[in-house]
């Protein structure tokens, strides 16, 4: 049984002992709008005080709910939120790209899609490094992945992957849910429809499973609830994207 308040204030405990263990100062995360990034910007203004939490908003042809839904998050909690338009940055990146490689959209899809997760973890270092100078003390980027995601391997390499905390590589969507409820989160976030915000498509339309499904699987993969057919994609995406956890490095032999 899932105990809500417990796993939070181990979560909050957590945060602190770490800052403490190696002198940090603050934390900058990006806000989508999204439960994930707004369950973490809330515990970490909870452990930290909000004070030492900036939220970074990245707008990529995005959404203005989005925007409406990471504002909510940092008025409610209390954190600076800052605007960081990345929109001419990846057209004029992709412009490029087309240009001098003579490649179509159809070929440039996932591409696409990647290259703006890329984009927005180079910037929230871009703020720490800046940060850690101007209030002098380290700043750190906390992730925002859970566990069904990251089993699946639902994540860009060299995007939303990097990380200096995680907190919730351990808690599956609905437990991310309850403790966003718990810490109160506003509803239009903590229930909104989970999506990249990047490809037009829901989590689960592009995962082609649900998240409870995931969920099931990780905690029994024999669950007799989850049909075979959605047991054999979630398999297959987390055998195929073992690869982004792993990088394959050459050791000498000594003889």
């Amino acid at each position: 049984m899932f105990n809500v308040e417990k796993v939070t204030n181990e979560i909050i405990e957590f945060i602190r002992n770490y800052y403490e263990k190696y002198n940090l100062k603050g934390a900058v995360i990006g806000i989508s709008g999204g439960k994930d990034s707004g369950v973490v910007a809330g515990l970490f203004a909870k452990a930290l005080g909000p004070e030492n939490v900036v939220g970074i908003w990245m707008p990529c042809h995005s959404k203005e709910e989005d925007y409406e839904n990471a504002k909510l998050v940092a008025d409610h909690f209390g954190f600076e939120l800052k605007d960081f338009d990345l929109t001419n940055f990846y057209d004029e990146y992709v412009k490029q790209i087309k240009s001098n490689n003579l490649v179509d959209d159809d070929n440039l899809v996932d591409a696409n899609i990647n290259i703006k997760p890329r984009l927005r973890m180079s910037t929230l270092y871009y703020y720490a490094a800046m940060l850690s100078s101007i209030k002098k003390g380290v700043y750190i980027v906390p992730g925002t992945s859970n566990k069904c995601e990251l089993y699946v391997g639902y994540f860009t390499k060299g995007g939303d992957n990097v990380s200096d905390i995680q907190i919730f590589a351990d808690l599956t969507v609905d437990e991310v849910i309850q403790v966003g409820e718990y810490i109160g989160v506003p509803d239009s976030v903590i229930h909104k429809t989970p999506d990249d915000g990047l490809s037009g498509k829901t989590d689960e339309e592009k995962l082609g499973v649900k998240y409870s499904e995931i969920a099931e699987v990780i905690k029994n993969p024999g669950n007799p609830n989850v049909s075979k057919e959605s047991k054999d994609k979630i398999k297959k995406l987390h055998r195929s994207n073992l690869h982004k956890f792993n990088v394959a490095t050459y050791r000498i032999i000594n003889e």
